[in-house]
């Protein structure tokens, strides 16, 4: 009896670890490495879509404005197991343990899937958090917020808009003196371009947003 009823606690202790682990970005908790966990979203409502953001003018179509999302079994083939987990099903990489977390080069992130801007690192901060975060999108055109009931509350899911790929989740912990808000990112689900590169690649435009860092 005794070591059954030790046996639940410690089942009971782990599935709380686990269960924190599976949180991701939030209110300064990290991850358990290799935990991921799967939500449910719900638009909020186009009033409350409304953000803080960089205001600039774009030219003409961009590739991500006619991104016609491939399927399934594509995504499987252009994405790594991480990539896709987090992108396509909600997953949560480990804190400290991913790619930008630390990253202080100048540059902009984009979706991994679509190539749409979403962050610079003008708006980039260090949160402590072991996640690449932010207190602004580049333009609120490229992102769309959900209700996320995946866990006992309800949190804000970053998503973009033409690929449909989870981001990561919206917090109002972010730096009071910059709007407030905290972009809690997974790295797996950007991909970096340095500034010296941008204009190559399609993004000179937002060029003048970003502005050198020290390493």
């Amino acid at each position: 009896m005794m070591m059954h009823r030790t046996r639940v606690i410690n089942f009971s202790a782990l599935s709380l670890i686990m269960t924190l682990g599976l949180m991701g970005c939030q209110q300064n908790v990290t991850t358990v490495p290799g935990n991921t966990v799967a939500s449910e979203s719900q638009s909020l409502p186009a009033e409350e879509q409304t953000t803080n953001s960089h205001s600039i003018e774009t030219s003409g179509d961009k590739p991500w404005h006619n991104f016609k999302k491939p399927s399934k079994e594509e995504l499987k083939k252009k994405l790594d197991s991480l990539q896709y987990n987090v992108t396509q099903e909600e997953g949560t990489e480990s804190s400290f343990q991913n790619k930008y977390w630390d990253n202080k080069k100048a540059g902009i992130y984009v979706d991994i899937v679509s190539g749409e801007p979403l962050f610079t690192s003008t708006d980039k901060y260090k949160s402590g958090t072991g996640w690449p975060s932010f207190v602004k999108p580049i333009d609120p055109q490229f992102i769309e917020l959900k209700v996320d009931r995946g866990l006992w509350y309800n949190r804000t899911e970053v998503r973009s808009k033409y690929g449909d790929s989870h981001l990561g989740h919206v917090f109002d912990d972010g730096p009071a003196d910059r709007g407030g808000k905290r972009y809690c990112m997974n790295s797996a689900a950007m991909r970096f371009i340095p500034k010296e590169e941008m204009e190559a690649q399609g993004y000179g435009e937002y060029l003048p947003l970003v502005e050198e860092t020290k390493e």
